[in-house]
């Protein structure tokens, strides 16, 4: 990938070689490619952050339904079958992967195992890295697993806290192995502590190293609060609605409009014609309201005229809006269990809520706006201290960085004690 090594000795960080620093293998599902370009980029930008520290190469996993034909054949070989992979031309570091596999996680171990050896074929060729990355612990992380071991290297994994919680409730009669591969890895990366501890309530506690990552936001400026804000918004693309948990926020606006009058809640995002439909049906007659979408180089502007953000999503990793928001001087409330739950447990600012329970979610909207004015001034503290530097670009990058140089250093042999392939 792009970027040179940058070293000085006169009040600069040095930065190491980044051919001295050793090869590492990114291998993520969820990396812009020419396959499909409008994937979300999160793991492509902590990848780029640590760019000119070492040399990097990124395999792009992009699942391909077989047909019918090419299934029936594969499973003739019921204990072993295989399907095609083929890849497209690489570009910056970056080569795009199609693999064929059955939906619906059928032979999901046996078709990332495949992908594995694939992967391992195509290292083994050299220069051999000195480190393979699985960006997801149920799916990417299988592949790495197997790879790693035929080549004697050691792996790491970044845990995707949905997609990961989600993919070991569907396949209990794979928790062994998701255990061996999450036990086995020399690093695992988390972007919030409810992730890991989550995982680690369903694999076992790991003994191994862990650092916690959180996602880089695009846009880093600190925006001071201001005092009057214009009511309460909250920003998702409207073919998420259900997730993000639209209807119930509805209903909590309208229970909080009841508190507090003329309460409203405003909700950024774009989508297609059926997508608005649904969404306009929900809140039409209710005190919401949709104001369509917004170029991402106005969203701070916007946020920093809210009174608070809110998003009590069902299911969410991260959400880097979050972030953003508080960065642009906004309270927010967020899910429980979810999102940046376990950053903020004792910041006023940053209100917890239980997203299936509606009346939690109105009084967090009431709190929002009756206590905007002291809400805005603890968090304008915050802005102000250490703490915030975590969530810059800098911090995290030097965090993923020391993750990475610490998983190259543990021997293949210790970190992949009793795993399988």
């Amino acid at each position: 990938m792009s970027g040179g090594a940058r070293a000085s000795a006169g009040g600069v960080d040095m930065m190491p070689d980044r051919r001295a620093s050793g090869r590492i293998v990114h291998v993520s599902g969820d990396f812009p490619d020419q396959f499909q370009p409008a994937k979300t980029r999160a793991i492509e930008s902590l990848v780029r952050l640590v760019d000119d520290r070492f040399e990097q190469q990124v395999f792009s996993l992009n699942r391909a339904a077989p047909g019918a034909a090419l299934l029936s054949a594969a499973l003739a070989n019921p204990l072993r079958p295989r399907l095609g992979i083929e890849t497209g031309g690489a570009h910056d570091g970056v080569t795009p992967v199609r693999y064929l596999a059955p939906g619906k996680g059928i032979y999901h171990a046996a078709m990332l195992g495949n992908l594995g050896d694939w992967l391992a074929d195509r290292l083994a060729a050299g220069p051999r890295p000195g480190l393979i990355v699985g960006h997801k612990l149920s799916v990417e992380g299988l592949a790495v697993a197997r790879a790693a071991r035929v080549l004697n290297v050691p792996y790491a994994l970044s845990i995707q806290g949905d997609s990961d919680l989600k993919i070991l409730s569907a396949r209990p009669d794979l928790r062994a192995r998701f255990a061996r591969v999450f036990h086995g890895a020399a690093m695992v990366f988390h972007f919030a502590p409810w992730a890991l501890a989550r995982i680690e309530a369903q694999l076992g506690p790991r003994s191994g190293a862990s650092t916690l990552v959180p996602c880089p936001v695009s846009n880093a400026q600190i925006i001071p609060p201001r005092e009057d804000g214009d009511g309460l918004l909250s920003i998702f693309h409207l073919q998420s609605h259900r997730r993000k948990n639209l209807a119930r926020m509805v209903a909590a606006s309208d229970r909080a409009a009841k508190v507090v009058p003329g309460l409203r809640l405003a909700v950024v995002g774009g989508g297609n014609a059926a997508q608005h439909a649904r969404c306009d049906a929900l809140v039409t007659g209710h005190a919401c309201v949709l104001e369509g979408a917004l170029p991402l180089e106005q969203i701070p502007a916007r946020l920093n005229r809210a009174s608070g953000f809110v998003l009590a999503s069902l299911r969410e990793s991260f959400g880097l809006v979050f972030i953003e928001a508080l960065l642009a001087g906004v309270p927010i409330a967020y899910p429980a269990d979810w999102a940046v739950d376990g950053y903020f447990d004792d910041a006023p600012f940053a209100l917890r809520v239980d997203n299936r329970d509606v009346g939690a979610i109105a009084e967090a909207m009431v709190r929002l706006v009756r206590d905007e004015r002291p809400l805005k001034a603890a968090l304008s503290t915050w802005q102000q201290c250490a703490q915030v530097r975590i969530f810059q670009r800098r911090a995290i990058g030097d965090a993923f960085a020391a993750g990475l140089a610490t998983a190259m250093s543990i021997p293949a042999n210790t970190s992949m004690t009793g795993l399988t392939p």
